[in-house]
């Protein structure tokens, strides 16, 4: 019995012991397999402008700048499901920021996702996307980052939950969710259909909003853009697969592109965490790669048969009561500007009747833009947007909850409706929602 019990622990002690080296491989592996140092590239006038272009490209500023704060020195919150996780200080400082690194401290951060030292990075630093990035892009950023203003900012400590911050955790973590993923061309498409996906997968990093996440936030993959609601923030993330969600299959890739580089065209305009995005970034693209971008996207949106065949559900008969309440609300506030059967002014305000963003089955943005108000980007293309005020305190969740009801119902054609709205939902949209 003794040896038996002996057995079963030492095989039991060889299995962890077994398991806990696989995951210190996955996480620190690379270390064995790649040199220590790497010779920084040149940095030339054109390497300094392409690290420029690329570091915008990827909207790094956004996160690594705090709001009143120094570019790239840090310290904004990002806020997860699980604590806060602020972001680290990009400037060459050598106490607090990268200046004591290495261009391949740099690129074990974008590739492997860990920090100089072996430090593992929380995956709220979108590293998976990171990866896609190829060495002379990392290079370049690293070496027009190096050539910013220093800034002595030391990094604010995360509030995750423990022992979800622990090394431990993130080490089991990037076990089951993560594993580098350089980017391989398709050699069955052409060259501006692996520039788009080169873009859309990794500094672009469009998966990170537009892919569901599990219980434990893993993402579905860098090509995955199936859609989702984006935790604490609160808004859904359209599914660029579906055309009847984004019409991105149907769209002419001119509209797109406006669309990508203005914040918005004949038919769409952005709104939410996707303004942040085109404001500070993709309106700054070159227009090669925006239409590389554009095409990536249509060819994935490509509706397959079966969706094409699958019916809509009817909605369920609107209450009598709730469609009036709705009628009104809509001619005392909104009416003047979208125009009594929802067309809007082509230029100005945007047309409610047919609008794709009005018809998702999800009305969590809806509600989200009666509440906290409607604001275009700013950019060079379109330089005035006309935006929407807030309703947060001037109508009830009864009144929303009508008013978007009537939206989707009484201003679309009958073949083209969408559910009714409730004031549970809106109140659960309002509780949750952190601005």
């Amino acid at each position: 019995m003794k040896r038996l019990l002996h057995l079963s622990l030492a095989l039991l002690g060889g299995g962890l012991a077994l398991l806990l080296a696989a995951v210190a491989w996955h996480n620190w592996g690379d270390l064995l397999t790649s040199p220590a140092s790497v010779p920084p590239l040149a940095a030339t006038p054109e390497t300094l402008e392409r690290g420029a272009y690329l570091v915008r490209a990827g909207n790094c500023m956004a996160c690594h700048t705090a709001r009143g704060g120094a570019p790239l020195a840090g310290g904004r919150a990002i806020d997860t499901p699980f604590g806060a996780v602020y972001s680290s200080n990009l400037t060459p400082d050598d106490a607090t920021g990268l200046g004591q690194w290495s261009t391949q401290d740099f690129w074990r951060a974008l590739h492997h996702g860990r920090s100089r030292g072996g430090r593992l990075l929380a995956p709220a630093f979108p590293y998976e996307h990171t990866s896609v990035i190829t060495r002379e892009d990392s290079d370049a950023m690293w070496a027009w980052l190096q050539r910013q203003p220093a800034v002595r900012q030391p990094q604010a400590p995360h509030t995750l939950t423990w022992p979800l911050g622990t090394q431990a955790a993130l080490a089991v973590w990037r076990t089951l969710f993560f594993a580098p993923q350089p980017f391989a061309a398709d050699p069955q498409q052409s060259a501006e259909w692996n520039r788009g996906a080169y873009l859309v997968q990794g500094l672009g990093h469009c998966a990170a909003c537009h892919s569901p996440r599990n219980a434990l936030g893993a993402s579905a993959g860098v090509a995955n853009l199936s859609g989702g609601l984006m935790p604490v923030v609160n808004w859904y993330a359209p599914n660029l697969h579906s055309d009847r969600e984004t019409g991105l299959a149907s769209t002419p890739l001119p509209e797109i592109v406006q669309l990508l580089q203005t914040g918005r065209n004949a038919h769409a305009s952005v709104n939410g965490p996707m303004v942040e995005v085109v404001q500070h970034s993709l309106q700054h693209l070159h227009a090669a790669d925006l239409q590389a971008m554009a095409v990536y996207l249509q060819s994935r949106a490509q509706p397959s048969s079966a969706a094409q065949a699958a019916p809509a559900p009817k909605p369920a008969p609107v209450r009598a009561s709730v469609a009036e309440r709705g009628r009104r609300v809509y001619d005392r506030h909104c009416a003047t500007c979208h125009g009594e059967q929802g067309l809007g002014v082509p230029g100005a305000y945007p047309a409610l009747a047919g609008n794709r963003a009005v018809l998702l089955s999800d009305p969590t943005n809806l509600v989200q833009n009666v509440l906290y108000g409607g604001y275009a980007p700013v950019t060079a293309g379109h330089p005035r947007p006309f935006g929407m005020p807030p309703f947060v305190l001037e109508l009830e969740d009864r009144d929303i909850a009508a008013v978007l009801t009537h939206l989707r119902t009484a201003l679309q054609s009958p073949s083209n409706q969408a559910a009714e709205v409730t004031p549970l939902q809106v109140n659960r949209i309002r509780a949750e929602t952190t601005q």
